[in-house]
């Protein structure tokens, strides 16, 4: 008898903590169309792995207890494309998914257990901040330990996806994961709205202050957009499937689809001839690439700048290219940012970088200025200097200044390669002109055309190949063979495709 109402007592907190905010909040969410917490953990772990940690956890405030089921963190381990994986995912039907020291211990422990055991780390962010009872006063704010929390060694890659209101650690953990996705109609902000109207008492909605299109658009902290709940999760599988479960091994190797490599003529025509005509670099990837495995990384932000995970052959690279679409090619100071966090992430995770070049130089003028272009510059050369996974370079058509050096030249990556259509030089001839000799092709043509002859003069890619600048010049076709046998010739053969993570460190969100 007492095994048995020992039994149906288990029985009766299992359904209680199960229960999340209750059925009132649960019908209203799915009423809007938006999934509850288990529906998320569902859909992002393979049937039937899921294995919950925490579940009879509550408030430790004795009057919040039997409101709190799991004390608003969904936390365990589960598959994720038949890797183990763990996971964080927050309850907005629980007190808002508002933090206290039970739901933080409960985080603390997933994260040192993905750290330690090699695991990916997954959250599913939705959250109006702390518990603010749980924090007022001194012995609140006293009986914290930080210390620990966001340091970030890239043991093992981090993912979010945001939903809805993400204040508090749910802004914390997004800005501090490798991937981040938001679903539009997010709002992710150190504060919320309201509280930032008496704040400041400049009245801003949440969109305005972190909405979506702010973090995607502007400071570049949203890596993908997506329109649903399921297509959010569906983001962070795909992600997740291009590395390694933790930095001590090689990302997967896959098969490589039908049809890879089968559009390497149109190469010759998707890049115009002439460098002044724009084209999308975004396609030249997609034909170089394995196919369909082209992933973007921040594609709305610092857009003259594409960085996106493919496969090549099969294995993981990293894709660092100019878009003649936007800005002419020309990187700017977000670029410069984006080019960084991408390094940082592929030197993290054993990830070789490629380069694909066809750029004027970096932005110039008073905005560029003021935005900082020249540390964002140094930055990333110092970021580039550190990275120890293999790097190819092949240049398209121009490639002219310090962009040249960021962009893989000068030595700094292992193997490059100069199609027979590359100009390389230290600037564009006809700005060249101009400040060397104080002349327009309007007011002086023959003296100008002079000038322009002998600046443009030797900036050939073989003019580069005659001093070893690069390894070959290429057929345009020839794009993916040569990639797949520098990555062959480079890819840390002695210690299996890992790499020593120098950059591991590097602080999070630029």
């Amino acid at each position: 008898m007492e095994q048995s109402l020992a039994a149906k007592h288990h029985e009766e907190r299992r359904a209680a903590a199960l229960a999340m905010g209750g059925q009132a909040k649960l019908a209203k969410r799915k009423a809007a169309g938006v999934l509850n917490v288990r529906e998320r953990v569902d859909l992002l772990v393979d049937e039937g792995t899921f294995h919950e940690l925490g579940l009879y956890a509550t408030s430790p405030v004795d009057a919040d207890k039997d409101v709190t089921p799991a004390d608003g963190k969904v936390t365990g381990t589960g598959e994720v494309g038949g890797r183990r994986t763990a996971l964080i995912a927050y309850d907005f039907t629980v007190k808002g998914a508002s933090s206290s020291s039970v739901s933080n211990k409960k985080m603390a422990h997933l994260k040192d257990m993905a750290a330690r055991c090699g695991m990916p780390l997954v959250f599913l962010t939705e959250s109006t901040g702390v518990r603010m009872p749980d924090v007022m006063g001194g012995t609140g704010m006293g009986n914290g330990n930080e210390k620990d929390r966001f340091r970030r060694n890239r043991q093992s890659p981090w993912a979010t996806a945001v939903f809805g209101y993400a204040f508090g650690s749910a802004t914390w953990h997004t800005v501090c994961a490798d991937f981040a996705v938001f679903r539009k109609g997010t709002v992710m902000a150190v504060s919320s709205p309201g509280l930032v109207s008496r704040a400041t008492g400049q009245e801003v909605d949440g969109e305005m202050l972190g909405g979506w299109k702010v973090h995607a658009d502007v400071t570049g902290l949203a890596d993908a957009v997506a329109d649903t709940d399921e297509e959010a999760i569906a983001l962070v599988r795909q992600f997740l499937s291009y590395l390694p479960a933790h930095n001590g091994e090689a990302p997967p190797v896959v098969e490589v689809p039908e049809g890879s490599g089968s559009r390497s003529e149109e190469l010759r025509t998707l890049v115009p001839e002439s460098r002044t005509q724009v084209y999308d670099m975004r396609k030249v990837l997609e034909v170089v690439a394995d196919e369909g495995s082209v992933f973007p990384i921040k594609a709305r932000f610092g857009k003259s700048l594409v960085t996106a995970l493919a496969r090549v052959d099969g294995r993981t690279v990293g894709f660092i290219a100019n878009n003649p679409m936007f800005k002419g090619g020309a990187i700017d100071a977000d670029a410069c940012d984006k080019a960084t966090s991408f390094l940082v992430l592929c030197d993290s995770y054993n990830i070789p970088v490629v380069f694909m070049v066809d750029q004027p130089g970096f932005l110039i003028g008073l905005e560029a200025e003021r935005n900082k272009v020249a540390g964002k510059v140094i930055n990333w050369m110092n970021a580039l200097s550190q990275v120890t996974v293999p790097k190819v370079t092949v240049m398209l058509r121009k490639n002219y200044g310090q962009a040249y050096v960021n962009m893989g030249g000068a030595g700094t990556a292992d193997a490059s390669a100069a199609w027979w259509s590359a100009e390389v030089s230290f600037m564009d001839p006809r700005s060249a002109v101009g400040v060397v000799h104080g002349i327009t092709e309007e007011e002086h043509p023959e003296e100008y055309a002079r000038r322009l002859d002998e600046m443009a003069r030797d900036s050939t890619g073989y003019d580069v190949a005659r001093v070893y600048g690069v390894h070959d010049v290429i057929d345009p076709v020839d794009t993916r063979d040569y990639i797949i046998r520098s990555l062959r010739d480079n890819h840390l053969a002695r210690t299996n495709g890992v790499g020593e993570h120098l950059l591991s460190g590097w602080p999070t969100s630029f």
